[in-house]
């Protein structure tokens, strides 16, 4: 169990809600999705939809607001992103053995992308520039940063912060990594909100080859800082192929260093948190914060 509040779902709940509530698979196979992801468990229906339930408890109602809320981004990122995208096919309902609704939406074909797997590609980081160039044209229609999550001011996350440089002692350097904080909450604002996936780590990105072939978890496809998007290039790449991203995207140093804070801010809680829950999350958090220490541009 990664969390406290998490809900139990396994294969056999999960196939008797699915066909249950969506008879048109009521033939196909269903299994578990393997996956280093926190927030749902998925399972994959035959050759063309996946289920997502959600792993932590919330009430009903606020949870179905969020799946609708998620499934509208969903779309609209499907009309702007370069890449394939899974779109919503529909919301299940409670069941006498899982408390809260759920979503079902298309599959994406591919390998999900790993720190290290393609982490020397050239031709992935232009992929990577080409994903975060075509979500940025993407129009905000006015709107603003929702203030939930990253994206936002960064010394709103100061007291997250503190909790995780706590829970950090011991298994990282803390008095270093304190005083990077020090320096990143201080970066001024970078410019205008722009469109953003707001999550671009590698569970969420699928690879075939060199080539990026999809972009999972689009829910939350919203304005935020425009540095936001740029975590991609420490959560994945070398510092090579890092230079390479920069330029593609003709990224200045404020907004460089911002994209690199926001990293920092997401690692910090990756690493201690799931330990000994998710291995593959917490090799994540130490691999991003061990290219941001050793960039000398930082």
């Amino acid at each position: 169990m990664m969390h406290d509040d998490q809900v139990n779902i396994d294969i056999d709940i999960a196939s008797q809600m699915i066909r249950d509530q969506f008879p048109q698979y009521r033939h196909e196979d269903i299994t578990p999705v393997g996956s280093s992801g926190t927030v749902n468990a998925i399972f994959r229906i035959g050759s063309t939809s996946a289920a997502r339930f959600p792993l932590r408890a919330m009430d009903p109602t606020g949870c179905a607001d969020i799946l609708r809320s998620e499934a509208a981004a969903m779309v609209e990122i499907g009309e702007h992103c370069l890449f394939p995208t899974p779109q919503p096919v529909g919301l299940g309902k409670p069941g006498p053995r899982y408390p809260m609704p759920w979503a079902v939406q298309t599959w994406i074909e591919g390998e999900v992308a790993t720190p290290h797997g393609l982490s020397g590609s050239t031709i992935f980081a232009l992929d990577l520039a080409r994903l975060v160039a075509s979500l940025r044209q993407a129009d905000t229609r006015g709107r603003r940063f929702d203030g939930q999550g990253r994206g936002g001011h960064l010394p709103d996350h100061d007291d997250w912060m503190a909790v995780c440089l706590e829970n950090s002692e011991g298994l990282l350097d803390v008095a270093r990594l304190r005083d990077l904080w020090a320096r990143f909450r201080e970066l001024p604002a970078a410019g205008p909100v722009v469109m953003s996936h707001r999550d671009l780590i590698p569970p969420n990105l699928l690879v075939q080859g060199e080539r990026l072939a999809g972009v999972l978890d689009c829910g939350s496809f919203g304005p935020a800082d425009p540095s936001l998007d740029l975590v991609v290039a420490w959560h994945l790449l070398d510092r090579e192929r890092r230079s390479i991203i920069r330029s593609a995207l003709q990224v200045e140093d404020l907004l460089w260093k911002r994209g690199a804070a926001w990293a920092f801010q997401q690692a910090m809680g990756l690493v201690w948190y799931y330990r000994r829950t998710n291995p593959a999350m917490s090799a994540l958090g130490r691999s991003t914060l061990s290219r941001i220490l050793d960039d000398p541009d930082i």
